[in-house]
């Protein structure tokens, strides 16, 4: 049997073409909610990238201000509990306002009971006490103990103390009174100056420093230089 042609050629073949594109290109109310899209999309986008923004920079001062409350938290902790200083400085006046400076390599603090006064504990303290006239003495040791609302201070170990005219003290244990500008020495002490040189079982300092007083028995032997 003979195959009928279309009678005009090509027509077969420019119908699909047609068929092809009607299908291909969107109606009028697809292209309208595309284009509707894509405008929602350009509002949208923008804002919600801001917003977003806006939310990363509140999380990380959120972040930041957490962790400034933990490093307070763990500040105040260390405080209450006691926690070990490092190289802490002491400042205060005595009672007739000179000053006086207390410096160690680490301070720990001893919680104060109801009778009883807070106390530091302190690693190779350091006294600096200004005393009348512009005199100075300045006392170190081992080991030392703090009482700030006594305004003492206890000095263990080896206790070295220089006066600016040039005294030199050694001992093993020594209270000063801080408000007084005093301080009381119950060991042997062995000092040292222009004098010559003593050999005591204890010693005080009264009068704001000025006056040295050595319990006995003692062992003075004097320079002849410094008569």
């Amino acid at each position: 049997m003979a195959e009928l042609g279309s009678p005009y050629p090509g027509h077969d073949r420019r119908r699909a073409l047609f068929l092809r594109a009607r299908r291909a290109a969107p109606s009028t109310a697809q292209a309208l909610r595309r284009r509707w899209l894509i405008g929602l999309a350009k509002g949208v986008l923008p804002v919600a990238a801001l917003g977003l923004l806006a939310l990363l920079t509140l999380w990380s001062e959120l972040t930041s201000d957490l962790d400034r409350a933990r490093i307070s938290y763990r500040r105040q902790t260390v405080a209450q509990d006691g926690g070990t200083l490092r190289n802490p400085s002491y400042t205060g006046f005595d009672e007739n306002g000179s000053p006086f400076t207390i410096t160690a390599s680490s301070a720990r603090q001893i919680m104060a009971g109801p009778q009883l006064p807070g106390r530091t504990v302190l690693t190779t303290p350091a006294g600096d006490i200004h005393l009348v006239g512009g005199a100075w003495l300045m006392a170190q040791s081992d080991y030392g103990v703090y009482m700030q609302r006594d305004g003492q201070l206890d000095l263990y170990g080896e206790v070295s103390l220089y006066r600016d005219d040039g005294i030199e003290m050694q001992t093993s244990a020594v209270t000063i009174d801080l408000k007084a500008a005093a301080m009381i020495g119950p060991e042997q002490v062995h000092v040292q100056g222009p004098f010559g040189t003593l050999d005591a079982q204890g010693f005080s300092v009264s009068d704001r420093g000025m006056v040295l007083h050595f319990t006995g028995p003692g062992r003075l032997v004097l320079d002849g230089a410094g008569r």
